[in-house]
């Protein structure tokens, strides 16, 4: 019967052959071709070889005609350099691609940044330095860049309030080796990003101690009601560094983090946090600033970008001034508060047809989650006794995950972990209610950049102490 088999396989035309093995992975093809002649034969088929170069190593004609070799070598040649990331490669080269193409478009001295990717002896011996495995995905992200020179803007992104500015380089294996941590509290975690201005990083960690789990990556916060100075909690902002980095490249080509004067800014947008009164638009986007926020006491700081536009087909007669700003904000235990004042971040922006007018403002609270909302007092600047209301839409905060430290809890699992959307605990939140929430648009702000002639950003904050409580704009 073994040899009816032999004899039926030989018989087959290849094409339909061809199109089974083209279903096969490359270690299934390898597999096949040991079964026969024929198979051997036809497991070496080119197409099948292009198709795998395609989907793992992103190759293209291009680059097997610069090569000068078949399909099939090609394969065989990165696997032998990269196999060991080939789960990892496509993933991480197609997203480091696409921020490429990106930013060259929009920043390309942010490119000229970037260095080459590390070689593979190189990660052994940063390995062998601090003692502990490095992933494989973070491992294969730098075989093809190894991070950025020390510069600012930094390529991981930037915020900028009137006297808080922070940019977030991607540090080269070396310069993170040096500041891998074995203190406690911090043990096995090796930065991945530094900023010049805060000493802010985000850690990955190496190994799942203290309380983290192995590959996550966080903002350490220290928890500042604790003697223990190893009591540290973590803002988490990944669970792998390919989910992280990935991310992260996604926000930034999808356009979601905007480009303002050659960086990277931070800031998410509900693309359902618009709201349209008349000829007026009004759109917002927020940020979490971890270098400014606590979970011990609970100190959480966001800053909001506000968009104020007229529509270009607005009459000209429609042209009007802002005179007053209502906020109306509830925080995650259904606490309201209201708040009136005059302009916007001392300004009382005039409107006409086609003008946007941008500011950035701030806010801190108590609870994990906040949501705010209001509305604009405009007048006509034809008659002054006209005066109408512009909505803003809802938009909320909402703090990353985050875990307390060891410390703190004792014996915590790594698997306990503080959800956004619920409130610290109750002793908590009383060491804090004080301050439950604020708002900052009575600030002097500071122009970070223009869009045409018409439009003008700002950002700005004040810096205070927890017992401060300066008033929303």
């Amino acid at each position: 019967m073994a040899a009816s088999m032999v004899l039926n396989l030989d018989n087959l035309p290849s094409d339909p052959l061809l199109l089974i093995l083209s279903f096969l992975d490359f270690r299934d093809l390898v597999s096949c071709s040991l079964v026969s002649r024929r198979l051997n034969e036809l497991t070496g088929h080119n197409p099948l070889w292009k198709a795998l170069c395609q989907k793992h190593w992103l190759l293209s004609e291009a680059d097997k005609s610069h090569r000068g070799q078949n399909w099939k070598e090609l394969f065989w040649e990165f696997y032998v350099d990269l196999g060991r990331y080939i789960d990892h490669y496509s993933t991480l080269k197609r997203s480091w691609d696409d921020l490429k193409s990106y930013l060259g478009q929009k920043c390309p001295r942010m490119i000229a940044s970037l260095k080459e990717g590390a070689k593979e002896e190189e990660l052994d011996a940063i390995e062998a330095q601090i003692g502990c495995e490095l992933p494989n995905d973070y491992r294969c992200s730098y075989r093809i860049h190894n991070g950025q020179k020390l510069v600012v803007p930094g390529l991981m992104g930037s915020m900028a309030l009137s006297n808080h500015y922070r940019s977030e380089d991607l540090l080269d294996i070396e310069t993170a080796a040096g500041g891998f941590q074995q203190r406690k509290g911090m043990r096995q975690c090796l930065p991945l990003t530094f900023c010049f201005h805060t000493g802010l990083s985000q850690y990955m960690a190496l190994a799942s101690t203290e309380g983290r789990i192995c590959s996550e990556i966080f903002y350490h916060c220290p928890d500042q009601l604790a003697q223990d100075p190893s009591a540290i909690d973590m803002f988490i902002t990944g669970s792998s560094f390919t989910e992280w980095f990935t991310s992260y490249v996604h926000n930034v080509v999808s356009g979601e983090y905007p480009i303002i004067r050659d960086q990277i800014f931070r800031y998410v947008h509900d693309k359902t946090c618009v709201s349209t009164t008349g000829d007026i638009t009004v759109s917002v986007s927020t940020s979490f600033l971890p270098e400014l926020s606590s979970v011990h006491p609970p100190h959480f700081f966001f800053t909001y970008r506000i968009r104020i536009e007229m529509a270009r087909s607005a009459l000209p007669e429609s042209a009007c001034q802002l005179d007053s700003r209502y906020w109306k904000i509830t925080n995650a235990n259904g606490n309201v508060e209201e708040v009136r004042g005059p302009g916007v971040v001392g300004e009382f922006p005039v409107m006409t047809p086609g003008k946007v007018h941008e500011y950035a403002s701030c806010t801190t609270f108590s609870t994990t989650s906040e949501h705010m909302e209001g509305h604009y007092t405009f007048h006509q600047l034809k008659n002054k006794e006209e005066v109408f209301e512009v909505s803003i839409p809802r938009f909320h905060m909402v703090c990353p995950p985050f875990r307390e430290s060891a410390v703190r809890s004792g014996a915590l699992s790594p698997q306990r972990s503080t959800s956004p959307h619920s409130p610290v605990s109750d002793e908590s939140v009383a060491l804090f209610n004080n301050d439950n929430s604020t708002d900052t648009d009575d600030y002097e702000e500071e122009q970070l950049g223009s869009h045409g002639d018409s439009s003008r950003t700002h950002t700005h904050t004040h810096t205070h102490t927890h017992s401060q409580k300066p008033k929303n704009k």
